[in-house]
């Protein structure tokens, strides 16, 4: 029994392993692990309908900085994650892609965008957490709350075309992934800021966004990895 058991770990489950772990680099998988135990911790007490007291302190504190001309700028910076701006972005995206002919780019850009959708959608609908409403707010959103769809979304999408203009622009990659990251963040802080999510939505929806990316990339990379190799 026991040597069956060696024998389809050898053959099945160690070659995958090694290779995931060579593709993702011991300190990428290291981080994932660490990610995916701070979404389940969070998860965990959502779903025991616990409150978290920073969440809100933080944004009762946050909110003491608005003013007319932040309203306008945090605003503007949320609709870069809205709905109509990331099918606007996908759909101008896809086009590049398409003339460009990068057939593999494509099918991998279609799955993490399709599957940060289903994420979204089907984990707001199973935890079913409420939004803050601490003060008059200046949109209104009718989801749940947890976890953010503005933080996986933006993680996602502007991530994987962070990750692919990195990757055909090495000389840029500085900077790709400077942008990148200063907009994600820009756009996790405008939700705190107009009040419609608690801090704790915005750390799960970039966990969840993260490790999705994460997913879809090492994907796109063990596929580059498999055409090399023919």
């Amino acid at each position: 029994m026991l040597r069956n058991i060696s024998r389809f770990w050898l053959r099945h489950i160690h070659p995958r392993l090694v290779t995931l772990i060579a593709t993702l680099g011991t300190f990428g998988l290291a981080v994932c692990l660490i990610i995916l135990f701070i979404v389940a911790k969070l998860a965990e007490e959502v779903l025991e309908k616990e409150a978290f007291k920073f969440d809100t302190n933080f944004l009762l504190w946050l909110h003491q900085f608005s003013n007319p001309g932040l309203d306008k700028l945090m605003l503007f910076i949320t609709n870069l994650g809205s709905p109509t701006t990331v099918v606007i972005v996908t759909f101008i995206t896809l086009a590049i892609l398409w003339w460009r002919r990068y057939r593999l780019e494509i099918m991998i850009f279609i799955l993490t965008c399709l599957g940060g959708l289903i994420l979204n959608t089907g984990l707001k609908l199973f935890f079913s957490k409420p939004r803050p409403q601490l003060w008059n707010q200046l949109v209104t959103e009718k989801s749940f709350s947890f976890p953010s769809g503005h933080a996986i979304g933006s993680m996602v999408l502007y991530g994987f075309i962070a990750y692919l203009l990195a990757f055909h622009y090495p000389k840029f990659s500085i900077l790709t992934y400077t942008i990148a990251v200063i907009l994600i963040g820009a756009i996790g802080l405008s939700r705190l800021y107009l009040g419609v999510h608690w801090p704790t939505d915005i750390i799960a929806g970039y966990g969840v966004g993260f490790l999705w990316l994460t997913i879809c990339i090492t994907m796109l990379k063990l596929q580059r990895m498999r055409q090399a190799s023919l």
